[in-house]
Parts: C-alpha cells; sequence; structure tokens
C-alpha cells in the first residue's frame, strides 16, 4: 500500500520589495524631463532643418533671379555687343561671388567651361552624368560626394544662330551638408545641455521627494514598531501640508489606541484585582461549611449572596468606567439647571438621615445628560452620607458664570487632606476611612464612585474638584462648559 506523499504546507508568498516611492517618483520625473526635452529637441531641429533648406533655397533662387535679369539686358555693357552663351555665363560669373556653401558652373556645349570656386567635382565623370539631362531640361537633382550631398540647380539657355544652335546652363551647386553640419553642432551643444539639465532636475526630483516622503518613511518604521505592549511612539508634527495632516491624525490613532489599551488593561487589572477578595470569601466559606449546622448553612448563604451583590455591583461600575468615552454615553438635552438641582436635592435626602440643605439653585438652561449628572451628584452626596453623622448637614447648590455650570455637594464632616485630593478621584483609591459610619450601616464603598464621577464630568467636558468647605468640611464641585447642539463632544 503506497500513501501519496502530502503537499508541503505553503504560508503567504513573502511580500516582494519593489521599487520605493522615492525611486518611482525619481524616475518618473527623469523620465517626462527626458521625453520633454528631447522632444522639444526634436520639433527645434525639424523646424531649423525647414529653415535651412527654406535659406539655401533663396540664395539658388537669388542667383537664378540674377542670372535672369542680366540674360534680359542682352547685350555687354562694357562691349556693347549682343551676348553669346558663353559670354553670358562667363559674364554672370566674373559679377557674382558664390556664398560659401555654393558652387557657380558655366557649362556650355556639353562641357564645363568656368567654374567658381575651383572644385574637382565639375570634372568628376558622375557630376557630368548627374547634370546631362539638367542642361537641356532645367530642374534639379541630388548628389553624394566626398563633401556630403549636394544639390544641383540648373538654369538652361539656348541660342540660335547662322552657325547652328548653342546650348548652355547655369549650374547653381548647393553644399547642403555645411548648412547642416553647423545645425547638427548646435544640436549637439543642446543634447549636451539638455542632459545637464534632465540629470540636475532628476538630483533635485531624488532630494525633494526624499524630503517630502520622509515622514512617510518615519510613519513606516513607527508603525514597524507599534506593538500591543508598547503604543508610545509618536511622529514629529511640522508643516501644513498633506502629510503632516497624515502625520498628525496618525499620532491621534496611537493616542486612541494607547488610551483604549489602557482602559482595557486597567479594566481587567482593577476587575480580577477586586474581584479576587469575594470570591476568595465565598470559597474559603463554603470549603468550611459544616452543611449540617442550619444556622451556618443560612449565615453562608446571607455572606455569600452579600459577596455576590457587591460583585454584581462592582462589575456595573467597571463597565460604566470603560465605556464613558463611547459616544452613547450621554444623551443630551436642554435641562432647567434649578429644578434639576431641587430633583437631586430630593432624591438624596432619601439617602441617610442628615440635615439636607438646598444652597443655591441658579435659573436658566443647560445642555447635558441629567441621568448622568444626576448619577454623579446622588454619588457625591452618598460619598458624603459616609464621612458625617446623623444630624451633619449637607448641602446640595448650583451656579452658572462666564459660560461655566457649577454644581456642587457640601458637607461638614471631616474634610479631605491635601494630599488626597488628587487620589480620590482614581479608581479603587480610597481617602481616610470615614470617623463615623453611615446610619444605613452599609460596608465601605468599592473606590469606584469618585472614579465615575470624574468619568462623567469629563465626558462632559468638565471635570470635578474638591476643597475645603465652609465653616468646615468639604466641597466637591462638579465644572461643566457650555456648549452647543452641533458641537462635537469629547465622549464621541
Amino acid at each position: 500500500m503506497t500513501t501519496e506523499p502530502e503537499p508541503p504546507e505553503t504560508g503567504p508568498p513573502p511580500p516582494r520589495r519593489g521599487l520605493s516611492v522615492r525611486a518611482r517618483i525619481t524616475a518618473s520625473v527623469a523620465l517626462l524631463v527626458t521625453l520633454a526635452l528631447a522632444g522639444a529637441g526634436l520639433i527645434v531641429y525639424v523646424v531649423e532643418l525647414g529653415r535651412v533648406e527654406a535659406a539655401m533655397q533663396r540664395e539658388v533662387e537669388q542667383e537664378l533671379d540674377e542670372f535672369a535679369k542680366l540674360r534680359q539686358e542682352g547685350v555687354d555693357p562694357e562691349t556693347r555687343a549682343p551676348f553669346n552663351v558663353e559670354g553670358l555665363l562667363l559674364t554672370f560669373l566674373r559679377r557674382n561671388v558664390p556664398d560659401d556653401d555654393e558652387l557657380l558652373v558655366a557649362w556650355v556645349d556639353g562641357r564645363p567651361r568656368a567654374h567658381f570656386p575651383e572644385d574637382p567635382l565639375v570634372t568628376s565623370p558622375r557630376f557630368h552624368t548627374a547634370v546631362d539631362d539638367l542642361v537641356l531640361n532645367g530642374g534639379t537633382t541630388y548628389l553624394d560626394t566626398s563633401k556630403g550631398e549636394v544639390r544641383i540647380t540648373s538654369q538652361p539657355v539656348r541660342q540660335d544662330s547662322a552657325k547652328g544652335t548653342t546650348e548652355g546652363a547655369l549650374l547653381v551647386v548647393s553644399y547642403l551638408d555645411e548648412d547642416r553640419a553647423e545645425l547638427r553642432s548646435t544640436m549637439g551643444t543642446y543634447t549636451i545641455v539638455a542632459g545637464l539639465l534632465a540629470l540636475l532636475v532628476t538630483l533635485v526630483a531624488a532630494w525633494q521627494s526624499g524630503r517630502l516622503l520622509a515622514p512617510l518613511t518615519r510613519l513606516r518604521h513607527a508603525t514597524g514598531s507599534v506593538s500591543a505592549t508598547d503604543l508610545s511612539e509618536r511622529l514629529p508634527e511640522s508643516g501644513n501640508d498633506d502629510i503632516s495632516a497624515l502625520t498628525r491624525n496618525f499620532n491621534d490613532m496611537l493616542a486612541r489606541l494607547e488610551q483604549a489599551f489602557t482602559d482595557q488593561r486597567q479594566f481587567l487589572d482593577d476587575a480580577g484585582h477586586e474581584l479576587r477578595t469575594p470570591l476568595t470569601i465565598i470559597g474559603g466559606h463554603l470549603e468550611l461549611l459544616d452543611e449540617s449546622d442550619p444556622a451556618e448553612v443560612e449565615q453562608t448563604r446571607r455572606l455569600a449572596l452579600d459577596e455576590v451583590d457587591r460583585m454584581s455591583r462592582l462589575v456595573g461600575d467597571l463597565i460604566l468606567l470603560a465605556k464613558h468615552d463611547r459616544p452613547d454615553f450621554l444623551t443630551l438635552e436642554e435641562v432647567d439647571v434649578d429644578t434639576l438641582t431641587e430633583d437631586i436635592l430630593a432624591k438624596a435626602s432619601a439617602l441617610a438621615d442628615r440635615d439636607w440643605h438646598l444652597d443655591t439653585a441658579t435659573p436658566g438652561t443647560w445642555r447635558l445628560d441629567p441621568q448622568r449628572v444626576t448619577q454623579a451628584m446622588l454619588q457625591l452626596c452618598d460619598n458624603a452620607v459616609g464621612h458625617t453623622s446623623p444630624g451633619d448637614r449637607i448641602a446640595v447648590g448650583s451656579a452658572t458664570a462666564d459660560g461655566i455650570l457649577r454644581l456642587w455637594v457640601r458637607d461638614t464632616g471631616p474634610g479631605v487632606p491635601a494630599e488626597d485630593r488628587e487620589r480620590i478621584f482614581e479608581r479603587f483609591a480610597r481617602g481616610a476611612e470615614p470617623s463615623a459610619q453611615p446610619a444605613s450601616g452599609d460596608r465601605p464603598g468599592l473606590g469606584l464612585g469618585l472614579a465615575i464621577v470624574s468619568a462623567i464630568a469629563g465626558a462632559h467636558g468638565g471635570t470635578v474638584g474638591v476643597e475645603d468647605a465652609t465653616p468646615s468640611g468639604a466641597r466637591f464641585t462638579i465644572t461643566l462648559p457650555a456648549r452647543t447642539e452641533g458641537e462635537a463632544w469629547p465622549a464621541s
């Protein structure tokens, strides 16, 4: 029995590392600049070549026009004798000096009678073959020579006499490569300059793209160094361009992620730490439970239910703290501040036997979540109950000034030591034990009440603090700024 070999395990293919963005930008700029300069050079060459050809054509036409004018005169101005074919051609050659790129040839009866300047081309058989038809019919032809391509233009002339017919022609030979060589030399210079410019632009593009993409490079390194255990990496922010905005957004995202992970770890640490005690208590009593003793069973049952209630309350408080920065944590509406203050006092008066008092209730409306604010104020009232005795005064009040709403709870208890005024708003932080227990006989709090108050105030964009009350005791104040309906809230 044979078994087929199992195919090898294949994971995701490794990422292929291509050209960097900087290299692609530099290559694109270099290509575009090279194509632009090459295209411009080609256009200039074609235009200038046409201009050179047109200039040479005008020079030939000028020579032919001067020859036609001399021919119309008909007589030699020196001898006053009528021109014959040979005399007409020789006179024209004597009167005209050709350009540097021209050769004038007087052709009479099938052979060159004279030419200027001297050039062995005139006596070559190839030249004779090329002009045989031109001297009779006129026109233009091209011939490759040792000096390059030449253009031969013919203007025939014919004279009939008693002695017979004399045929001749004026041949204008243009050396095309001389003017073209000047153009090619100019284009060679252009090519060198264009190449240097393309290189310079490429170097500048590489430097500038590297400078502009430096934040992205740092961003790539930062994303590679970010992990679930280290979200403290931040990028330096500078400028006001799109990359700078991306850098700021990335830093903001890291800050939010770091806060979310911190809250998550804190929630798990707090829950594990605080739930361990009631679970240990329940487990210890169950292990030592004497099932045959009804009284002990009932006592253990009540203790277990009490610890379960405490765990349920603890979990509820932790969940509330964990979601205080969610957009749906607050339900905002316009609330009458004086009515809210009086309602809070009415609800707080049922907490314990205290001298409940209303300091002041400011009129007007404020945009807030009445249930969350009531929850925070009642938590402060419950905290005041825990640090006062029956008959002690606890006062509630509210006031507005300079766009700020202040809600406070004032008691006549022992107050809060200055060194504890920041710490007591942290999770599971407790100040000094109260000197008197509340009338209800409840056990000390879990250390989350003031943290919840701080979270609710922070969700509204406000703060909570404590100071000494007059004449004695502590005064806890929630400060809430004014906000409009369309304005973003911290909890969102």
